[in-house]
């Protein structure tokens, strides 16, 4: 597996890391679902060893994934080797008394969010923290707001680095200008590509790394669906992935698999090399609930890149 650097962190991390969000099963914000439907642990946490055993090192979660139980599972996995592994985690969303989703970004509520996400993880450092999708521009601003007390973590030790995973893509432009933080996390994927046009020259040329999410688009570059597919009502892709795009998805999608086929390479793996193909992106995260999914991931960390004219016949024929 090769690696690369976390932006100006200066910490290494294995090119395909493990997005950890599917693993932690059902969960809601308010009454919004944002889980992947149900989960075996055992299934979990064997697809947890076999990324290790393929050499992954960075394992990106949240406090809201399966409302903790995904930090939960990492403790797990990891007990007894924890300096082996990267582990990122996020904060900013909850549940309030009303039962209302609410994004909140203050210093004191990190915080303790912080705390928390310790404590499950079982660990007295998380090495990146990040702010979970600010929406507006007042939530954004607050979350900048918050650098005073996420450096006062760094200089206790609790936190080794911290970022933004942004909403919109004008945040993360925002981000750079303003010197917030070490690294962006974003939505990025041969189906969603808009990060190309300024976010990632940008970033890049201040050192910031970004680590591309939902990189197989919720699935659906893994080529297994198709124009009929349905999710169930706990899986967030249920009321996130409206028909007319699924539609859309899934045509752009075959219109992919005969390049995949010629090279002789899976679906997952000719996403992931797309991503990987850019020098702006420090590590892609590629969730997986099985040893199989998983192993088709990394791969893609260890096969030759991809050329130009493969790139450009990709952008193609995505559209």
């Amino acid at each position: 597996m090769r690696t690369r650097t976390l932006g100006k962190t200066g910490i290494e991390v294995s090119e395909v890391g493990f997005g950890c969000w599917a693993i932690g099963g059902p969960a809601s914000l308010g009454k919004l679902q944002i889980g992947w439907g149900k989960v075996d642990d055992r299934d979990s946490l064997l697809a947890l060893e076999a990324a290790f055993d393929c050499g992954v090192t960075f394992y990106d979660t949240a406090d809201v994934y399966g409302m903790g139980h995904s930090e939960e599972l990492l403790a797990k996995a990891f007990a007894g080797r924890r300096d082996k592994v990267v582990i990122a985690s996020k904060g900013g969303n909850i549940t309030d008394e009303q039962g209302e989703w609410q994004k909140i970004f203050s210093g004191e509520f990190l915080t303790r969010r912080v705390e928390d996400s310790l404590r499950r993880l079982k660990t007295d450092y998380i090495d990146l923290y990040q702010l979970h999708t600010p929406r507006s521009e007042e939530e954004y601003d607050q979350a900048v707001g918050s650098a005073g007390a996420l450096d006062l973590l760094v200089k206790q030790g609790k936190l080794r680095a911290y970022g933004i995973s942004i909403g919109p893509l004008e945040h993360g432009l925002r981000q750079v200008e303003d010197g917030f933080g070490s690294t962006i996390q974003v939505v990025y994927n041969i189906l969603q590509r808009e990060p190309e046009k300024e976010l990632l020259p940008r970033a890049k040329a201040a050192g910031v790394g970004i680590i591309p999410r939902v990189p197989l688009a919720y699935g659906f570059l893994t080529g297994k669906f198709t124009r009929e597919s349905t999710f169930q009502e706990s899986d967030h892709r249920s009321h996130s992935v409206p028909r007319e795009m699924l539609v859309d998805w899934v045509d752009r999608v075959d219109r992919l698999k005969p390049i995949a086929e010629e090279l002789g390479i899976g679906m997952p793996q000719l996403a992931l090399q797309y991503i990987l193909a850019s020098d702006a992106v420090s590590v892609v995260i590629p969730g997986g609930k099985t040893g199989q999914q998983v192993r088709d991931n990394a791969a893609a960390g260890e096969a030759p890149p991809l050329s130009p004219e493969v790139l450009e016949r990709i952008r193609q024929a995505a559209g």
